[in-house]
């Protein structure tokens, strides 16, 4: 297994990697930058406390380089057909292309890796899968204009998304889900505006961060487990449930905000088929947010004796209530910020 000093050069490697996708100015440089990013990225999955590592590492290996393959083959076929003025062709190129960046980032009809992988990972490498490897593959979609299968993603997107986490006790699943649906969002944005799906992504990740902190901290995994950790610390519990709903859209949390956006920038674009979609499947992910919410408020769990003189680091407690703070009041803030000026 790799110390932790080859692990920061892999992470180093792996933001490389990234960088020289965003900022490649053809097709093959950015699959350079995208194998770079997946051969740095293996190396960091390997987990000694972790037995299904190695099965993730290889079921993360094996897709990705299949839409490596396919992603390298139709670059060779848009650089031949460059010298040829054929729009069908250029088109159904195109098609492949994004089919194989939808398969990189995650996102339905290509979602059944994902799930399955995060259920395998450990809080961190899950963290790095959901926010910054999908960076690469959503700016690259942002460059193409294939808008009928774009809209065949989103809505699939949404309904895997939400269909998929109603009946998940696993918290790597329900955070895959939640990816999933977000994916949607995002794409909405990248239809509409070039820039609203950066803000959601952002406001994404900041939520991403803040759950899976707090998961990492306890060393949670499972629904059942969230019931009864916090039994004596009503702030925690609090907390945790509230960043849930901010996840998961319900104003007035600042999980909204990059909502409200995306629903404001479709609405002017007369997107409103897209957009019932969309709120309907945001109905649902809070519908099972609200039910694990109510599930842990208002019934009663027996408390487990090991667990009430369970020590932590309170400078990780710490950062992780003020990012608590931020998602939960962080809506008002911006709203009072916006006033004064």
């Amino acid at each position: 297994m790799f110390n932790n000093s080859s692990k920061i050069l892999f992470l180093m490697m792996m933001i490389l990697g990234t960088l020289i996708t965003v900022t490649s100015n053809s097709w093959l440089g950015a699959w350079m930058g995208l194998e770079i990013n997946l051969l740095s990225f293996i190396p960091l999955m390997s987990d000694t406390n972790n037995l299904k590592s190695t099965e993730a590492s290889l079921k993360y290996f094996l897709t990705q380089a299949l839409a490596s393959t396919i992603l390298l083959f139709a670059v060779i076929l848009l650089m031949l057909n460059n010298n040829l003025s054929s729009e069908i062709t250029n088109s159904f190129i195109s098609m492949i292309i994004l089919s194989t960046l939808l398969m990189k980032s995650g996102a339905a009809p290509f979602h059944f890796w994902f799930p399955n992988l995060m259920d395998g990972l450990n809080w961190l490498n899950a963290l790095l899968l959901m926010t910054w490897q999908k960076i690469a593959p959503l700016m690259l979609i942002s460059y193409l204009d294939v808008k009928n299968l774009l809209i065949i993603s989103i809505i699939l997107s949404v309904a895997v998304g939400a269909l998929g986490g109603l009946n998940q006790t696993s918290l790597r699943k329900l955070m895959a889900f939640s990816s999933i649906n977000h994916l949607g969002w995002m794409f909405s944005a990248i239809m509409v505006n070039e820039t609203s799906w950066l803000i959601y992504f952002l406001f994404y990740s900041f939520l991403s961060v803040t759950l899976s902190f707090m998961f990492h901290i306890f060393n949670l995994f499972h629904l059942n487990q969230l019931f009864s950790w916090f039994f004596n610390s009503k702030i925690l519990k609090f907390t945790l449930f509230m960043n849930f709903l901010s996840l998961g859209g319900l104003p007035p949390f600042i999980g909204f905000l990059p909502k409200w956006i995306v629903i404001q920038q479709l609405t002017f674009s007369n997107q409103y088929f897209l957009l019932v979609i969309l709120m309907m499947s945001t109905l649902i992910t809070l519908f099972f947010y609200l039910r694990i919410c109510y599930s842990a408020f208002m019934l009663n769990y027996y408390e487990i004796n090991w667990m009430t003189n369970f020590q932590y680091n309170k400078l990780n407690m710490n950062l992780y209530l003020v990012l608590s703070f931020i998602s939960i009041f962080g809506l008002f803030l911006i709203s009072m910020f916006y006033v004064m000026l």
